[in-house]
């Protein structure tokens, strides 16, 4: 659930920079995205159903929402970045138009260095950040969430030959190729211990290890996987089903709005139930995300 504080007092900007989704492969994300986005097959699945159902009874009052200033950053791929040309592109860049349009109120969209897109939101420079920014404690005390629109799985990846006989339950004695320190590896022990966890300082090591056939599997973060994927679709793919756990993994992609603005926060959790509805939202992440991680 995402983490809100309701008050009417003023919003004071966070002296620190806040912290965000980590993307550690944003180069190789920004060149490997566009063209997996041009040459590979639409292996994505449909979304689960992340929003709140309540959200669809909530009718936006418009009178007060006459227009949503989105704030982005231009550094995170494949969800907002500049293309070639420098024009600002990404899942949450069109997905903020959506957004707008399905409200039928005018929008903009502001790109802003990300150690300074928090505070801008806060100082009422845009009404919404759609950015990455994570859903934590600290960052529920300055702003609240909209409702998720990506989660983040944990899944296996295994070498193609072994992914229809893969089964996470017959994991004793087998090598899983882990990211050394994390959440994913916390989540091997405490819940398939039988299983010999390989650490790796990062997911490319430990991806490149299955696909050199060093281990049997990989387990960490679905959504960086399915980018490694777009380029070892033939050795390689998902195995077994998703694990949600966001306690461990984060809650996953939401909406940054000023506190106590309910009428903006409402109009954006109202259009995401009626994209998810009417399909829009699993065009853009089958647009966006070739090899789907669900």
């Amino acid at each position: 659930m995402s983490v809100r504080r309701e008050t009417s007092g003023s919003i004071a900007p966070s002296p620190k920079t806040p912290r965000r989704l980590r993307t550690p492969w944003a180069q190789i994300l920004l060149f490997a995205t566009m063209a997996a986005l041009l040459t590979a097959p639409a292996f994505a699945q449909a979304i689960p159903y992340h929003a709140d159902p309540d959200a669809r009874e909530i009718l936006p009052n418009l009178q007060p929402v006459p227009a949503i200033r989105f704030l982005t950053t231009a550094d995170f791929p494949p969800f907002n970045f500049r293309d070639q040309s420098g024009e600002l592109v990404g899942f949450n860049i069109d997905l903020a138009r959506r957004i707008c349009i399905e409200v039928n109120v005018a929008c903009t969209i502001q790109a802003w260095p990300w150690e300074q897109a928090a505070t801008a939101l806060a100082d009422s420079q845009g009404d919404a950040l759609i950015a990455g920014l994570a859903i934590t404690l600290e960052n529920g005390e300055l702003f609240d969430f909209s409702a998720v629109y990506l989660a983040l799985p944990g899944r296996f990846v295994a070498r193609a030959g072994s992914i229809d006989s893969f089964r996470p339950e017959r994991l004793a004695g087998q090598r899983i190729a882990v990211r050394a320190g994390s959440a994913h590896e916390d989540f091997m022990e405490r819940y398939l211990p039988e299983a010999e966890r390989v650490g790796f300082d990062d997911e490319i090591a430990a991806l490149e290890a299955v696909k050199d056939g060093i281990v049997q599997a990989y387990f960490g973060d679905a959504m960086r996987a399915s980018f490694w994927l777009n380029d070892n679709l033939a050795c390689c793919g998902f195995a077994g089903d998703a694990y949600f756990r966001p306690r461990l993994f984060g809650e996953g992609l939401a909406i940054a709005v000023p506190g106590a603005q309910d009428r903006v926060r409402h109009a954006i959790d109202w259009a995401l139930v009626r994209l998810k509805n009417n399909g829009a939202l699993d065009e853009l992440y089958l647009r966006w995300f070739p090899v789907g991680y669900y």
